[in-house]
């Protein structure tokens, strides 16, 4: 049911995860087989010469709804990153922004790959996002910057990433 975990930055240990085919099974990218021009109704991006871009839709084109704004309205993340431990407490602010930055700079050449929400869970953050990759990006650039322990869990069964970060000093 899911892949192997990935322990980075412990000794002895490389990179043990397997690569995520992620437009191969997401049904958010299967439902929608675009022959034309496309824009979003709902965020503006544009689908043309085959992939999901930001600039100008052209004359002709149709109007849907990407991928990306599917999974918003119907609530369902490809990729969580849960944060918590002491040091998250006394650094909230930074770690979320680093978070968005990340999200920012890879949207800005990606538009499918966006943060969904920030949520409180049992003393824990948990970052949605729609696409798995950020999702991963995300908790590799805050291990990156605080240290900590990072696990990555997929799923073969579901187009799902999990992250998880914990750094308690």
């Amino acid at each position: 049911m899911t892949g192997p975990m990935k322990h980075k930055g412990m000794p002895g240990r490389g990179r043990q995860d397997r690569r995520i085919r992620e437009m191969d099974h997401d049904p958010y990218h299967s439902k929608l087989k675009l022959s034309g021009p496309a824009v979003c109704s709902q965020c503006g991006v544009v689908f043309a010469d085959g992939r999901w871009q930001w600039g100008e839709p052209g004359h002709e084109y149709r109007e849907v709804v990407c991928p990306a704004c599917q999974r918003v309205r119907d609530r369902v993340p490809a990729g969580f990153l849960t944060l918590k431990g002491a040091f998250l407490g006394r650094h909230r602010d930074e770690i979320e922004n680093l978070v968005r930055n990340v999200e920012e700079r890879e949207k800005a050449h990606h538009p499918m790959k966006r943060i969904m929400g920030f949520d409180e869970q049992d003393g824990a953050l948990v970052v949605t996002f729609t696409e798995p990759r950020l999702a991963r990006g995300a908790g590799e650039a805050v291990e990156d910057a605080f240290e900590g322990e990072l696990a990555i869990q997929y799923s073969e069964d579901e187009f799902l990433l999990r992250v998880y970060w914990t750094r308690e000093a």
